[in-house]
């Protein structure tokens, strides 16, 4: 998953839950651009308020390891949002 990834995501589960970027930036205690930015896929968004605005918007973040996709390269940590 990328940042653009992240925040189409994000941006769906929002609508979803019915709420404006103003009803998620006030909860997170951030302010509106933050959320724009991050929902367009800003990849220098903080990490901090990202997490914030996943927990709010009722979503978690699982890592694992995905298997290598090729015999000599490293397995590869991977994370999805649940």
């Amino acid at each position: 998953m990328n940042s653009k990834e992240l925040g189409s995501l994000l941006k769906k589960r929002r609508k979803q839950l019915k709420l404006t970027q103003r009803d998620v930036a006030s909860t997170c205690v951030t302010g509106l651009r933050f959320i724009g930015d991050l929902e367009n896929g800003k990849p220098t968004c903080q990490l901090a308020k990202t997490l914030d605005v996943i927990q709010a918007l009722g979503l978690a973040i699982h890592f694992g390891v995905r298997p290598p996709e090729e015999k000599h390269s490293p397995a590869v940590p991977e994370w999805r949002v649940w």
